[in-house]
């Protein structure tokens, strides 16, 4: 077994000097920046500026247009004559023409408060991207670490492959001084040929999982990169940090920017309001003529009663916040129950790998005797590669394991928020 150790520490060593390398940390950053999801940020804030402008245009002056011709069935006549006064009645074809402006004098901050929600509603939404950018952490992990498993699977087929290489020449030589039977070098042979074939099934697993991995992080990965082995440590006395309880408070921020909004819907407008133009009649309508005219003003616009609208309205978002703070409660209570379920599996796996190295040792042991017996010609060459294969499924029991804990702990941590 020592062979095998030595064989893959130099395998190793060797692929990944010369190879690039990716690790976790890295995955995490490419899918944040590049999965299509990332792209709504901008989009939100394009947008969020686009209805911040509309609602400011709320401040400023707004003009109207009117062209109008009509044509009456009546007109106010005098019903009296005054001596030494002729009055001529009114067309019953009139027209006129006029530019108004309105200018919004004071609103009690509505449209600051219409404003502010649609900052708060940016927020929100931008939050719940990365909500859900952040819950594809664990496709990653399972990604990657597969791909880690099929890399230290390769590795150890190549330190079994070795150590079949190196005791083949020891059978051949057996062979040659007639200690050992000739058949024995076929069947060291054709299990270095099953190896082989493990190789072309585990580089197109390999394959396939990282073109997914690339998919998913938006770069592409070369097939003979070097995943890195990452140190992955859970700490079971943090609390509980997930984007989602930042995204709970938010939405209650929102709804208190509702509130506010709804407590000016009833406050009283002032307006400035300016109209010039031409008409025939005028504002005398006892000239029969085309005449310029023009009136200003103020005006107040104040609704004093809204059949309790407004009261309602505030307490369906105080229902609105039951809801977030009942939505947070129930978050806190799945989340303590996955991870109570994780740390018991990160225990489970923990007491494997202790078991794995304590098979390991006796493994190793009986190889040892049968590679001796082996060279002494006691025993056949099928026996040696059924203890040979044993021990590399004792080795290889142990790698996944410590894969599988490295995942359990990397899940554990983005469930808790880590």
């Amino acid at each position: 077994m020592k062979k095998i150790t030595f064989y893959s520490i130099i395998l190793l060593s060797i692929g990944v000097s010369s190879q690039e390398k990716l690790s976790l940390k890295t995955c995490y950053t490419l899918i944040q920046k590049n999965y299509p999801l990332a792209k709504q940020n901008d989009l939100l804030a394009k947008q969020n500026k686009l209805d911040l402008e509309i609602i400011n245009t709320g401040k400023l002056p707004q003009f109207d247009f009117l062209i109008q011709a009509t044509y009456q069935s009546d007109v106010t006549q005098m019903l009296i004559s005054i001596p030494g006064t002729k009055f001529e009645a009114p067309n019953l074809d009139q027209y006129k023409t006029n530019i108004s402006i309105n200018q919004l004098i004071y609103a009690g901050r509505k449209i600051d408060a219409a404003a502010d929600l649609k900052a708060a509603e940016l927020k929100t939404k931008q939050k719940q991207i990365e909500v859900s950018l952040y819950l594809l952490k664990k496709q990653v992990n399972q990604l990657y670490f597969s791909i880690l498993n099929l890399q230290e699977k390769k590795d150890l087929f190549s330190a079994k492959k070795s150590q079949l290489e190196a005791q083949l020449k020891e059978v051949k030589a057996g062979i040659t001084f007639g200690i050992i039977l000739p058949s024995s070098e076929a069947v060291l042979e054709v299990e270095i040929l099953k190896i082989e074939q493990q190789f072309f099934e585990i580089e197109a697993t390999k394959k396939t999982l990282i073109e997914t991995l690339s998919k998913l992080i938006g770069r592409e990965i070369s097939t003979t990169i070097a995943f890195e082995n990452p140190e992955v440590i859970s700490d079971t006395a943090l609390e509980i940090t997930r984007p989602e309880l930042d995204l709970f408070q938010l939405k209650k921020d929102q709804i208190e920017t509702s509130e506010n909004l709804i407590s000016k819907q009833n406050t009283p407008q002032i307006m400035g309001f300016a109209t010039g133009g031409l008409g025939n009649p005028g504002l005398n309508m006892l000239e029969n003529d085309f005449k310029t005219y023009y009136w200003v003003g103020v005006k107040l616009n104040w609704e004093v009663f809204d059949w309790n609208a407004n009261k309602k309205e505030r307490e369906s978002l105080l229902i609105n916040k039951d809801i977030v703070d009942n939505e947070m409660e129930i978050f806190n209570l799945n989340t303590n129950i996955e991870l109570n379920e994780q740390k018991s599996e990160i225990s489970k796996i923990e007491s494997f790998i202790k078991s794995d190295e304590d098979i390991i040792a006796l493994r190793e042991k009986i190889l040892k005797t049968t590679a001796s017996q082996l060279k002494n010609g006691v025993t056949t060459s099928s026996a040696y590669i059924t203890e040979l294969t044993n021990l590399y499924e004792a080795e290889n029991n142990l790698n996944t394991h410590k894969i599988q804990l490295l995942l359990a702990k990397a899940n554990y941590n983005v469930t808790k928020g880590n």
